[in-house]
């Protein structure tokens, strides 16, 4: 019988020491002068937020959520940013979900986004809300047949038996989205996410990074600056 060949295994760390950070010609470190940022974080994220569209990072609408669940568990996936005003950074999902259920145990949360191409994060962390149902549902309908019909299909982090299960599932869940654009879909909740924290991170080819942090007191917002 004739030996079969295991296919090689990358080197994982050889393969890393080849990977640049922020490469000339896909990045463009800019300057930021944090003594000219505004008083509070909004605007100057709806600043940077445009700043990397025209840039066009891939993207820059996503973001990781990292929760803490019943059992003090830390976790983190990549969500949708729906929306950024005075309620806070919005993200949705089904409440039953895995991050619903930490939400409900353990209702505060922090955000990360990250835009290579500019060389910036924005850290945001506070207590999570949720929407009341027919903001949520609204929300939902104003998205995409395809947004709808994921949270159709439901059952969002439950076990899955097989693929086919999940195509029978999605199928229907996209009849039932063209058919019915305003279809309720029981559970789908919108989170508002109202900022105690929020920090600005420009990178700097010197490695001389700045970090604005702005945090939320009694009296208003309170800036200052991070060792990089």
């Amino acid at each position: 019988m004739a030996h079969e060949e295991t296919p090689a295994h990358p080197d994982l760390h050889a393969l890393l020491r080849t990977l640049a950070v922020w490469p000339p010609g896909a990045t463009e470190l800019r300057p930021f002068d944090p003594a000219t940022a505004p008083p509070s974080p909004l605007p100057l994220f709806t600043s940077w937020f445009a700043d990397a569209v025209r840039a066009g990072q891939p993207e820059p609408h996503t973001m990781s959520l990292a929760t803490t669940d019943e059992d003090g568990n830390a976790d983190v996936r990549i969500v949708m940013l729906h929306g950024a005003d005075a309620a806070g950074w919005s993200f949705a999902s089904h409440a039953t979900s895995r991050k619903g259920r930490a939400l409900a145990a353990h209702p505060y949360a922090a955000l990360a986004f990250y835009w290579p191409v500019l060389g910036r994060q924005v850290r945001v962390r506070g207590p999570v809300t949720t929407a009341p149902a027919e903001e949520g549902q609204a929300d939902l309908h104003a998205r995409s047949t395809g947004a709808l019909a994921a949270a159709l299909t439901g059952r969002q982090s439950a076990e899955l038996a097989s693929p086919e299960e999940l195509r029978e599932a999605s199928e229907e869940a996209w009849r039932q989205a063209r058919e019915n654009p305003a279809e309720p879909v029981p559970g789908w909740t919108l989170y508002h996410l109202r900022p105690e924290v929020v920090e600005f991170f420009q990178g700097d080819a010197d490695r001389r990074h700045v970090r604005l942090e702005y945090r939320r007191t009694e009296f208003g917002w309170e800036r200052q600056l991070l060792w990089p």
